[in-house]
Parts: C-alpha cells; structure tokens; sequence
C-alpha cells in the first residue's frame, strides 16, 4: 500500500524487475483483471520491466471512502502524481487504458513526464466528453437494481456486479474526473501509442487522437471495448512499443 495525498490507501501489485513501467487500469475494474488476468504484465516483465499497477481509488483493494470531500477534482491525477513521488520513479513509462487513459493525460498535463506514454481504449472525444460518458454510469449505478437485459447500462450493471465495486464511492469518483479539452493536449509531448480495438468506438476515434498528439502513433488491435483488453495483441504492442523506448 502507498498513502496518497489525502491519506487515502493506494493497492500496488508488481511484476518483473527492469524499468518501470506504470500500468493504469479501465473504470469499475483493477489491475488483476486490465493487467494481469491476460498475462500482459507477465509479458512487460519477461522482457525486462517491472510492471507497477495500482488499484485506482474507489477500485480493486485500494480505499473507497465516502466522503466526498475525498473526491477533489482531478483526484485520479492526484493519486498518481503522489504515488510516483512516493515510489521514486523519475525514469518510466506510463500506461492507461479507458479510465486510466484519461488519468494518464490528466497526470501529465499536470506535470508527469513519463518517457513514453501509451493511451489505450481512448479516443479524442472521450477525453473531451467526460460529462457525458459520466453521466451514463452515474444513472447505471442510480438505477442497478431496476437494470434489465436489453437496457443500455445492462453491460456496465454485470460488470460492476462481477467486481463488486462500491457504488457510493464510484459514484462520487465518476464527478470528480475532468475534461480534457483538445488545447491541453499539446502538452503530452513524449512518444504516444494510442492502442484501441478495431471495434472500439466507446471513447470517439482513437485515429482523431493520435493525429491531434504532438508525436503518437496509432495501433490497432482486435476487440470491442471490454474485450480488446483479453486479446494477447495488447501486451504484444506494449511490449514492441516500450521496447523500442528502452532501446533508444
């Protein structure tokens, strides 16, 4: 566990030993089931990284308080911002994928400075149009016990079942994140791979976001959302992409 700024407990999971690389996982899931479940850590880590993955707040074994002063805007970066000072890590790569794609942006926009970044299931108006995407799981969590199969939410009531997230706290969470206008953007200057699924449109156009990155490259892999996460092609991209930046 690390404290964040607030106090509040951070999970951390870590496979392999090399560069460090952070893993940051998708919305109502954890690391063991974004990172670890498909073996894309194992894969970081056969090849000489040290995959570090936390639980975000409100997720996996990491807190969940209900208080909503807990819920800062931009908490997500927050945390990240804090656990990499208290890790140590000035030389490392950063990975998002969904949510925590958002929170990758978001973090460096604040001022992280990863070598290399990779956004994954993510496209420009997802960043964008937060409040929006927001709004869809706060009215699931409101309505979970009345969700029904053919609902639009049914996905993303089974998957918050199958998790067991607390809803008080993802709830509070899903208010705290910010936008990401387009403008703001120009600040993620490193090398970018934006990773989606070729079925993957939950999040606007991956292809939009790697053109509007100052220095990204698109890379397109089987999957819709949920699924692109369970194809081995994932950490097999990760793998070439950060790779290439270790040989640099």
């Amino acid at each position: 566990m690390v404290s964040s700024f607030d106090g509040t407990e951070l999970a951390i999971h870590r496979m392999g030993s090399g560069r460090p690389v952070l893993l940051l996982h998708g919305l109502f899931s954890n690391a063991e089931m974004n990172w670890i479940k498909f073996g894309h850590a194992q894969k970081l880590a056969d090849t000489g990284f040290e995959a570090i993955m936390p639980d975000l707040r409100a997720h996996g074994e990491s807190g969940a308080p209900h208080d909503p002063a807990s819920y800062p805007d931009d908490v997500l970066a927050k945390d990240v911002l804090a656990l990499v000072d208290a890790l140590g890590l000035d030389d490392f790569d950063l990975v998002g994928f969904s949510l925590g794609a958002r929170t990758s942006a978001r973090a460096v926009i604040s001022s992280l400075t990863p070598r290399k970044l990779v956004l994954s299931g993510m496209g420009l108006e997802g960043l964008a149009g937060w409040r929006k995407r927001s709004a869809f799981f706060i009215d699931a969590i409101d309505r979970f016990d009345e969700v029904k199969r053919g609902d639009p939410a049914f996905m993303a009531v089974s998957f918050m079942k199958t998790m067991r997230v607390d809803r008080v706290a993802a709830r509070l969470l899903l208010q705290s994140v910010a936008d990401t206008v387009p403008d703001q953007l120009a600040a993620l200057t490193m090398p970018t791979m934006v990773l989606c699924g070729d079925k993957d449109q939950d999040n606007g156009s991956a292809p939009k976001l790697a053109e509007t990155l100052p220095d990204a490259t698109y890379v397109e892999i089987p999957g819709t959302h949920m699924s692109s996460v369970t194809e081995g092609a994932l950490g097999d991209a990760l793998v070439e992409f950060l790779n290439e930046s270790a040989e640099a």
